[in-house]
C-alpha cells in the first residue's frame, strides 16, 4: 500500500461510517415518523370462570382439560337427591293448595244454595205474617159486634205476634250466611294466594334441581379445571375456566408519550414468538378509561412525600383484522405491536372518550362504530 494511500485510509473509513450513520439516521428518523411500537403487549381473553350456585357432591364430570366445548353444553352434574325430594314436596304442597280452592269454591256453591233458601223462608215468614194479621183485623171486628170470644182474639193476635218475629228470625238468618258467603270470598283470596306462593316454591325447587346440572355459558376451551367426581363443593367455588379462543384479543401498554398520534382504528403489525417470523395484522380497537396505575390494587398516592415523576403506560386494545382474525393466540402469550400512524383512522386518543357496546359481547372482530369519528388520514 502506497502513502498516499495510506493517508487517504481514514478519511475513506470516516466517510463510509458518516454515510451509514446518516444514511441509518434518516431511516430511523422516517421509521419512527410513521411507526409508534412496544413489546409490552399481551394476549388476552374474556375468561369465563364456571362456578356452582349451589352446594352438592360431584357425581360426575363431564369434559376434560384442554377440551372444547359449546354453549350449552352440560360440564358436571351434581347429586340431585335433595332437589329432586324438595321439588315432590313443593308439588305435593302445591296439590294441596290448589285442593284448599276448590274446596273453599264448593263451600261458597253450597252457602249460595243455603242463602237462596234463607231467601224463600224469609218470603214464607212474610206471607205467614200477613195471613196472621188479617186473622187479627177479621177478628177484632167480630168481637166488636160479639160473635167472638176474648181469648179468640188473644190467640189470634199472640199467632200474628210469633209470625212477625219468625219475619225477623228468618231476615237474621239470610244476612247471617250471606256474611258466610263473604268470608268465604276473602277465604277463597287467602287460597289463591297460597297457591301462587306454593306455585314458586315449586319454580324455586325445579331451579334448583336444574342447578344441579352445571352448563357452559359460553363456547370455548376448558382449562384450569380443578373439579374431580366425589368432590364436594359450595356456590362460587371455582370449578373450571373456560376461555374462547376464537375470541381473544391483545391488550399493549403505550408510554402516554407514545398516543399523540395513535388512532382508533389503525392498522397494527403483531409478532409474536410462538409465530416465529409471521407478521401479523390487526387494528387499533379501544383506549382504556384510565392508565394501569389507576386499576392496581394499591393506586399511587403522589400527594405525600416526595414525588418523582414516571411516564406511565395506558392500556390499548387490539383485535385481529383481515386474514389473521381466524388466527388462534393463547391469552398470556407476549407479542411485539407497531401501529402504523400513516394508515388511516378514527378519533385520537384525546378525542375517543369510548365505543358503542356491541351487538355480542364475545364480538372482538367487529368493526369500529360510525360514532367513533370519520376515517382521516
Amino acid at each position: 500500500m502506497s502513502p498516499e494511500l495510506k493517508k487517504r485510509l481514514p478519511l475513506v473509513v470516516a466517510g463510509l461510517v458518516g454515510l451509514v450513520l446518516i444514511v441509518g439516521g434518516v431511516v430511523w428518523w422516517l421509521n419512527g415518523q410513521r411507526w409508534e411500537s412496544t413489546d409490552n403487549a399481551f394476549v388476552q381473553a374474556d375468561t369465563t370462570l364456571v362456578s356452582p350456585q349451589l352446594s352438592g357432591r360431584v357425581v360426575e364430570v363431564l369434559v376434560g382439560d384442554n377440551q372444547r366445548v359449546e354453549a350449552g353444553q352440560i360440564l358436571v352434574r351434581l347429586d340431585d337427591s335433595d332437589q329432586k325430594a324438595q321439588l315432590a314436596q313443593a308439588e305435593a304442597n302445591l296439590q294441596a293448595a290448589v285442593a284448599a280452592v276448590g274446596h273453599v269454591d264448593a263451600q261458597a256453591d253450597q252457602e249460595q244454595a243455603t242463602i237462596a233458601a234463607r231467601a224463600a223462608a224469609v218470603s214464607q215468614a212474610h206471607a205467614q205474617a200477613g195471613l196472621a194479621q188479617a186473622e187479627v183485623d177479621r177478628y177484632g171486628k167480630l168481637a166488636q159486634q160479639g160473635w167472638v170470644s176474648q181469648q179468640r182474639i188473644q190467640t189470634e193476635r199472640a199467632t200474628a205476634a210469633t209470625a212477625a218475629a219468625s219475619v225477623q228470625q228468618a231476615q237474621a238468618a239470610l244476612v247471617a250466611e250471606q256474611r258466610t258467603a263473604g268470608v268465604l270470598g276473602s277465604t277463597r283470596q287467602q287460597s289463591v294466594a297460597a297457591v301462587e306462593q306454593a306455585r314458586a316454591v315449586v319454580d324455586q325447587a325445579r331451579i334448583a334441581l336444574e342447578r344441579t346440572v352445571i352448563r357452559a355459558p359460553v363456547a370455548g376451551v376448558v382449562g384450569a379445571r380443578s373439579v374431580r367426581a366425589g368432590q364436594f363443593v359450595t356456590p362460587g367455588a371455582q370449578l373450571l375456566s373456560i376461555v374462547p379462543l376464537s375470541h381473544t384479543y391483545i391488550v399493549a401498554n403505550f408510554k402516554e408519550t407514545q398516543l399523540a398520534k395513535v388512532r382508533l382504528g389503525q392498522t397494527v403489525e403483531i409478532s409474536a414468538d410462538a409465530f416465529p417470523g409471521r407478521k401479523i395484522e390487526g387494528r387499533i380497537d379501544s383506549f382504556s378509561p384510565a392508565t394501569g396505575a389507576e386499576f392496581a390494587l394499591i393506586p399511587v398516592e403522589n400527594a405525600t412525600g416526595n414525588f418523582t415523576k414516571i411516564t406511565q403506560r395506558v392500556p390499548v386494545r387490539i383485535v385481529l383484522s383481515g386474514a389473521d382474525r381466524g388466527l388462534v393466540l393463547r391469552p398470556g402469550l407476549s407479542v411485539d405491536v407497531k401501529v402504523d400512524l400513516k394508515s388511516q383512522g378514527g378519533q385520537s386518543f384525546a378525542e375517543a372518550v369510548g365505543t358503542v357496546a356491541p351487538a355480542s359481547a364475545n364480538n372482538a372482530g367487529a368493526t369500529p362504530d360510525a360514532t367513533q369519528g370519520a376515517a382521516r388520514p
